[in-house]
């Protein structure tokens, strides 16, 4: 089986069991911490493991998280001294399993989740680090638990590009993920569009097979 044919048997898998949480939640363990997920939420996950061990946040800086999802890159954003972090997402699932995670470490006075298709309730808001851990593959999403894997058109990423410059203080960074079957080149291409200059931070793999893999990417203003 080729990867994308995996890849399809695997997410489709996954978001059946997004769809299977119990209502009243389900406790994940993520990184020696606990994040409680609602149904129809992207659980915490190896994806975002490069992002949140590597990104940088210094005290006082003010972060946005989009595509927040279950709130864990948020919350971790808050422990590592963050004055103020905005968690974005437009599925309101993980709107409250993002809210409750805030409230649940402690930081419901720093982190505040808004429901948002990426950027349109933010007004005119600058931010010091813009984290992102959207969709990876150009692939039609037919509700909102499978627009956490699949962008149909890739118009979440070509918007995020668009916009994030308006958010971005002027010395700001942002860090992005992407991985080995998704859309790496396309994703360079918009952020070279933005006049963004892209490094490459970090990566990790899935698991052994070493099959799939994640990259979190560094961007700042070129």
């Amino acid at each position: 089986m080729d990867l994308a044919s995996f890849t399809d048997q695997w997410q489709t898998q996954r978001q059946q069991l997004f769809k299977s949480v119990p209502p009243e939640g389900r406790t994940v363990r993520y990184l020696d911490k606990e994040f409680l997920v609602y149904p129809d939420t992207f659980w915490p996950f190896a994806d975002s493991l490069p992002l949140v061990r590597h990104f940088k946040v210094a005290p006082g800086d003010s972060v946005l998280d989009v595509g927040t999802g279950s709130g864990v890159i948020g919350v971790f954003a808050c422990y590592r001294g963050a004055a103020r972090v905005v968690g974005v997402d437009i599925n309101p699932a993980a709107i409250q399993s993002a809210t409750h995670n805030a409230q649940m470490h402690g930081f419901a006075g720093t982190m505040q989740v808004v429901q948002s298709n990426l950027f349109e309730a933010l007004g005119e808001e600058r931010f010091d680090v813009i984290m992102a851990n959207l969709p990876f593959r150009n692939k039609p999403a037919h509700d909102v638990v499978a627009m956490s894997q699949w962008d149909t058109d890739f118009k979440t990423n070509t918007r995020f590009f668009e916009g994030v410059g308006q958010h971005l203080k002027p010395k700001g960074r942002i860090y992005f993920v992407q991985s080995n079957f998704g859309e790496i080149e396309a994703m360079k291409r918009l952020a070279q569009a933005a006049g963004l200059q892209t490094t490459e931070l970090a990566s990790e793999a899935l698991d052994d097979t070493q099959r799939q893999r994640f990259f979190v990417y560094e961007m700042t203003r070129a």
